[in-house]
């Protein structure tokens, strides 16, 4: 069993000594300042967080505003077990509570004409979640529930979903929705996940059976072209009201403003407005007229130019179809995830033209992240909770990541004191899906720059390509029995949550990035963000060294060398491990030789909102517009 610390952190602004009871729970002194008090009982066996409110406690408006000023929220002090490597469970995987994010969502604004919006989407967090949009998803929905919208999202009642985050599952109706010439029964489910109400679309048929939310054994363009017209049919079978906005997301929906105006609008669905957001263009939603047609229109029909014809395949025998383009096309409004990568958008890549052609409506607004389930001061994976008023905590987040992944050893500690490995040696977290979107040849090329230095390295993610996969699990074998870097190839939201709260540094090599939620979620738990500086990424970190932008500097940038290579209409820009080099050397000299500093950038860049509350004012007014 791993040793034990008694710590001290801060709660209400001020430290005390714990007194333990010998049950070995501890009482967390009530004060009357603006806090939720709370019991905590860490169990070394099971590592479980039990936390009640004490019988006086603020309204969770009065918790909100508390937090706003820098008051700690609950920041707990306990008995902690240091984990081990050795463990058999993983400190990550032990018993947690089994919610972290109240229902309710509470913001300053509530918006005076309120509508009734439905997302239509293929991933929403945490239940269907496989990147980026399954988080927007869910933080837009909360953020426009608690401005006083009526917000509903659609997702395919997936076989692998999460049913344990799913509160009040009930079957709220049977009908039937065409596809390929048949009427498919289909059943609807309604739930609430994370405060939102959620209705599900389940088919008989195989669609949307398997382990993982994307590729089951069914075909999956056909699935989401049933689950598009599947959510348009139950608007008009079963609901006695017309929602004032559909928002779909992603090519996965992209069927539905041609369904939407081209069959439906012209039935009972008469109010809605479509708007789409492209969370990443690098899928196309590639379709041939013959699967297009399998949802009740005519294929044929959009195989042109001006409707939805991918560019890629003119002149093609076959041509072929494009359900974003489609979608770009008969939506009322489109939306990209960031300015820049709207910039970057219209001048480069297949869609460029199309996207041009509809400048009109088409708009960059920046992501948000969720600052109810991404807190620090309150999340529920954390082993010591802190803010940005009192980050002390952080401290005992990273030795205690550090202990677990084998990256400290693992004497006795001396009362709240952790090692000096935890002051020296700068911890860099990378947290990404292994795609060539990401920067793989910079990322393999960090564990080695950064073991030079003597910092450590944690990556954890996984590779949909069997050829990344096991070029990084050659990497893991090389690399994680030594001191400095570990390599998990896996996806664990625990984990990321610790990690995020233990990282010195969050690096984000991109070679292209929308926007990007990991850096935003980084400076939210003191993670200084290291990145190249494009898309997202361009409107959210700004350079410690950047003077222009000495007020927002929050991080440091990777200035990569530019080589253009001109063939037709392709643009290449290379990347090099030089340029990478130069912003780690940077950070790394300002973390060991500009403490004082180093300390008011982690300060500066947990104070900075990156919250959806801040952001979704820009969609209500999108909405209101259209």
């Amino acid at each position: 069993m791993g040793s034990r610390v008694i710590m001290e952190c801060a709660v209400g602004g001020k430290f005390f000594s714990p007194i333990f009871s010998s049950t070995r729970s501890v009482a967390v002194e009530k004060r009357k300042l603006p806090s939720l008090h709370k019991k905590i009982k860490f169990c070394s066996s099971k590592f479980k967080i039990q936390a009640s409110q004490a019988e006086a406690h603020l309204s969770p408006e009065a918790e909100l505003q508390a937090e706003k000023r820098g008051s700690s929220t609950g920041v707990g002090v306990g008995e902690l077990i240091w984990p081990s490597p050795s463990d058999g469970t993983p400190f990550w995987k032990k018993d947690f509570p089994s919610s972290g994010v109240s229902p309710e969502v509470f913001a300053d604004v509530k918006d005076s004409d309120p509508k009734h919006i439905i997302h239509v989407t293929a991933e929403m967090a945490p239940i269907a979640k496989v990147g980026g949009l399954g988080d927007v998803v869910t933080g837009l929905a909360r953020a426009c529930l608690s401005r006083g919208h009526t917000v509903d999202i659609m997702l395919p009642f997936y076989e692998c979903i999460q049913k344990q985050h799913i509160k009040d599952l009930t079957v709220i109706t049977k009908y039937n929705s065409y596809h390929d010439g048949n009427w498919v029964p289909t059943t609807a489910y309604r739930g609430v996940v994370s405060g939102i109400p959620v209705i599900f679309i389940e088919p008989s048929n195989l669609f949307f059976k398997g382990q993982y939310v994307y590729g089951g054994s069914y075909n999956e363009l056909e699935a989401y072209l049933f689950f598009s017209r599947a959510c348009l049919e139950w608007m008009q079978q079963v609901t006695s009201t017309q929602p004032d906005i559909i928002h779909v997301h992603e090519w996965q929906t992209g069927a539905l403003p041609l369904l939407y105006w081209d069959i439906y609008h012209h039935l009972s669905l008469k109010k809605p407005r479509i708007v789409l957001t492209i969370h990443n263009m690098e899928h196309y939603g590639e379709c041939s007229k013959e699967q297009l047609s399998k949802s009740g229109l005519e294929g044929s029909v959009y195989a042109s130019i001006d409707k939805a014809v991918d560019d890629r395949t003119i002149g093609h025998n076959p041509e072929r179809l494009s359900l974003l383009k489609g979608g770009i096309v008969y939506s009322n409004a489109v939306v990209t995830v960031s300015p820049t990568y709207l910039k970057e958008t219209l001048c480069t890549g297949w869609l460029a033209s199309t996207l041009v052609r509809n400048r009109d409506k088409y708009f960059g607004i920046l992501n948000g992240i969720d600052i109810t389930m991404w807190n620090p001061a309150t999340d529920i994976f954390l082993p010591v909770k802190f803010n940005d008023q009192k980050p002390e905590g952080k401290k005992f987040c990273k030795y205690y990541v550090q202990r677990g992944l084998g990256l400290a050893s693992e004497g006795t500690q001396d009362g709240n004191h952790v090692p000096d490995i935890t002051y020296k040696a700068p911890l860099v977290v990378c947290i990404t899906r292994l795609v060539p979107q990401k920067g793989l040849h910079l990322i393999s090329h960090a564990i080695k720059h950064i073991e030079e230095l003597g910092g450590q390295m944690v990556i954890l993610g996984k590779a949909s390509d069997v050829r990344v996969q096991t070029e990084f699990e050659g990497l893991a074998k090389l690399h994680n029995q030594g001191p400095c870097i570990r390599i998990l190839l896996m996806f664990s939201d625990e984990l990321s949550h610790m990690l995020y709260a233990a990282a010195d540094m969050v690096l984000v090599p991109s070679i292209y990035e929308p926007c990007g939620l990991t850096q935003m979620i980084g400076m939210r738990y003191g993670a200084v963000p290291v990145v190249r500086k494009t898309g997202g990424l361009a409107d959210t970190v700004f350079d410690m060294d950047d003077q222009s932008n000495h007020n927002k500097a929050n991080g440091y940038s990777i200035c990569v060398c530019i080589y253009l290579f001109i063939f037709d209409r392709f643009v290449f820009e290379g990347i090099d491990e030089g340029s990478l080099n130069c912003a780690l050397d940077r950070a790394f000299t300002y973390f060991r030789e500009k403490p004082d500093e180093w300390n008011g950038i982690i300060k500066k860049v947990m104070e900075v909102d990156n919250s959806w509350n801040n952001t979704a004012g820009k969609y209500v007014e999108l909405y209101h517009s259209i």
